[in-house]
């Protein structure tokens, strides 16, 4: 059920070039269940952002009635997003869109996550819930350079890591698809997300069975305005990122 609530900001510190983590308090993350899963939130009170920006939730913890969210600084809204301090109230609307599946596996299933960037985030929740229902987790993240890399022990912690910079300062020399080419051989279902460019190359190498998560820009977050709408592979229509998304089997939407 999304609602709107007034959040309580815990945290909200960098942890990588232009990366920042906002950990949030409230009632509203009782709602929140599946993996991939957003919410779309005022950057600032006031009249400074009118719209409201859409980030997806990395990390949920109910019994502390906390959520956490990473997000990359990049226009007036995420700058402004940075600056806001501990002790302050955000406006949050959700949670929103439809997630990662986590249930319905074999035992043990093996399950390789892909991000690429900011598309990271929201496979670290992914993945905690799958190493919890007894699954095995391959995460291989991509990121442009060693300073941009953010949550690799995180990550760790919950299974094996490979790591993909393009100018090879950390890890894999290339992207994640080169790391995909050389170590990945065995995997029973695939989950991703990340820039349009990767999410094609991944499907291209992986092929249908497996889940992609996109990003896109959002203007209301429910479905009214059609600013997200992607297109349905079999050509019949489009899709709404935002409520039918924004995790697709890869199999029914264009990326």
């Amino acid at each position: 059920m999304k609602r709107i609530e007034r959040m309580k900001i815990l945290k909200n510190r960098p942890i990588a070039s232009r990366i920042y983590e906002l950990e949030l308090e409230g009632d509203l993350v009782k709602e929140m269940k599946s993996p991939g899963q957003f919410v779309h939130l005022k950057a600032a009170d006031g009249l400074d952002t009118t719209l409201r920006r859409p980030i997806s939730i990395c990390h949920i913890d109910r019994e502390a009635g906390t959520f956490t969210m990473l997000y990359r600084t990049e226009g007036k809204g995420t700058q402004l997003l940075s600056r806001r301090q501990a002790g302050e109230r955000l406006d949050v609307l959700g949670p929103l869109g439809t997630g990662f599946p986590v249930e319905g596996f074999s035992h043990q299933t093996r399950c390789l996550l892909i991000g690429g960037g900011i598309g990271v985030p929201p496979l670290y929740e992914l993945a905690r819930q799958l190493t919890a229902r007894g699954h095995k987790v391959t995460t291989v993240i991509g990121f442009r350079s060693a300073e941009d890399v953010f949550y690799e022990d995180a990550f760790r912690e919950l299974g094996y890591v490979y790591v993909a910079t393009e100018d090879g300062s950390r890890g894999t020399k290339g992207f994640v698809t080169d790391v995909i080419d050389r170590h990945i051989s065995e995997w029973d279902r695939y989950f991703t997300c990340g820039p349009r460019p990767m999410l094609r190359a991944v499907e291209a190498r992986l092929g249908p069975d497996g889940w992609v998560s996109l990003e896109e820009r959002m203007g209301c977050g429910v479905g009214a305005c059609l600013a997200c709408v992607c297109d349905e592979k079999n050509g019949s229509g489009y899709r709404k990122v935002c409520t039918d998304g924004p995790v697709f089997r890869a199999e029914e939407v264009v990326v």
